[in-house]
């Protein structure tokens, strides 16, 4: 179902309001003015009948009577009835005009307003004011017409003046809705433009109110989005160079192997070389494969209780051949995680030292409040200056001081995976050499996670 656009909303919204109000204030003027009105002609009503009690009691008729306010034709009468209601006398063109029993009693014992819907001489309604005069009742009425027809035009006039107010308001409404939604027309139409220019922004209005702010937060959105994107971008060219490299290289062995005819050794030493370059871009893909799952949020986990010294043991002896390895950690120290990832995570920090570092590495473990801190520190020239903020992103390599080979996803691999327990990794400069560690928390809070790999 289409919506009505906002502007028309905002006017139809204060249009309506208007008119609640408006025909809440005109009601109560019209009830006020019927009021007023009805005050007016019960005064008359009153003198009346007193000129004609006055009348009475003089010995006169009311035939013959002179006053204008007894003897205006059609507009105002007086008669006298008896205690049994008999006409006794009348004004000249009087309606016949009948009580009943319960109005005569009302009317000897007080005065008595009553209304007639066809009570005046041309049918038309009447305001009768019935009082008692010594043993008559003296009745005297005033048509209504006139003032039937004052309300009439009060109505119409106050309709078309509604009508003009919310024709008017509805203009005014509508120009400054137009006019407070003018801003967002023009982020509008500059988010149209934002999309094939990097760096550029809406146009945010110099107030600090709903509009400013909303623009103000979409700015943020976009800066966010662009590094997002920059980001991306980066990570596709470096994953695209990274697996440009072995790719060259086994087509190229390849291409030497069936060149021409090859000794079985030089086929065997053509295999090997273009095994180990499958076998990194293998190692390339899983680790880009964890990363896009640590990403989506979608990275398993698998927690159990885990000894953090047999662990760090075990993989300090697969890889004593290629360096000086000393653990230290407390025995009886334990951390629940996945075993996989967490061995996953503790050899990469190796390899890192391995490759980078220099003198002996130092593996170690220590038991916070409710936290398992690893740590692996080397004794090489340790990381650039500014570099140990940026260890962890990916394809992230020092521009100096440390060299060696990989694709630099190890360190990244190394923080998705503490993330993914909870916890966190960091990177520091030891003097001489680096530390990198991650922190998990002793308990995990992953239990509900399937074990899926």
């Amino acid at each position: 179902m289409r919506r009505l656009p906002v502007r028309l909303q905002v006017t139809l919204a204060f249009a309506a309001a208007l008119a609640l109000v408006l025909l809440a204030v005109g009601t109560v003027i019209y009830l006020r003015f019927d009021a007023e009105l009805m005050r007016t002609v019960d005064a008359g009503l009153k003198t009346r009948a007193a000129e004609v009690t006055a009348l009475r009691g003089s010995g006169a008729g009311l035939t013959g009577a002179r006053s204008p306010a007894l003897v205006e034709q059609e507009e105002s009468f007086a008669l006298v009835l008896s205690a049994g209601g008999a006409a006794l006398d009348a004004t000249p063109g009087a309606p016949p005009t009948r009580l009943t029993a319960a109005e005569l009693r009302r009317a000897r014992a007080g005065p008595t307003f009553l209304d007639r819907e066809h009570g005046a001489a041309d049918a038309e309604p009447a305001r009768l004011l019935a009082v008692p005069a010594d043993e008559e009742v003296v009745v005297v009425g005033a048509a209504l017409d006139d003032q039937r027809e004052a309300l009439a035009t009060l109505l119409a006039l106050g309709g078309l003046g509604l009508l003009a107010a919310l024709l008017l308001a509805s203009a005014a409404g509508y120009w400054v809705a137009g006019i407070a939604l003018r801003p967002v027309e023009a982020m509008r139409a500059e988010a149209e433009a934002v999309t094939g220019t990097p760096g550029r922004r809406l146009p945010v209005p110099p107030v600090d109110d709903e509009i400013g702010r909303l623009g103000a937060t979409l700015n943020a959105m976009l800066a966010r989005l662009e590094q997002a994107a920059a980001k991306e971008r980066r990570f596709v060219a470096d994953a695209s160079h990274e697996l440009r490299t072995p790719l060259t290289i086994l087509k190229s062995e390849i291409d030497v192997a069936l060149a021409a005819p090859r000794t079985p050794e030089e086929l065997h030493a053509a295999l090997a070389s273009a095994g180990e370059e499958a076998d990194r871009v293998v190692r390339l893909a899983q680790d880009l494969l964890v990363l896009a799952r640590a990403d989506e949020g979608e990275l398993p986990i698998a927690p159990e209780r885990i000894a953090v010294r047999e662990l760090l043991e075990g993989v300090a002896a697969r890889n004593e051949r290629r360096g000086e390895i000393v653990v230290d950690a407390p025995p009886g120290l334990t951390v629940e995680a996945d075993r996989q990832r967490l061995l996953q995570a503790v050899t990469n920090m190796l390899d890192n030292a391995l490759r980078h570092g220099d003198g002996r590495i130092e593996l170690s473990a220590a038991d916070g409040k409710g936290e398992v801190r690893i740590e692996v520190r080397d004794h090489g020239p340790g990381f650039p200056p500014g570099f140990s903020g940026h260890a962890f992103e990916r394809f992230a390599r020092p521009d100096a001081g440390r060299s060696g080979g990989g694709a630099g996803l190890g360190l990244a691999i190394v923080d998705a995976i503490a993330r993914a327990h909870g916890g966190s990794a960091a990177a520091a400069g030891a003097d001489p050499g680096a530390r990198v560690s991650i922190t998990l928390p002793a308990r995990s809070s992953f239990h509900h996670r399937a074990p899926a790999r």
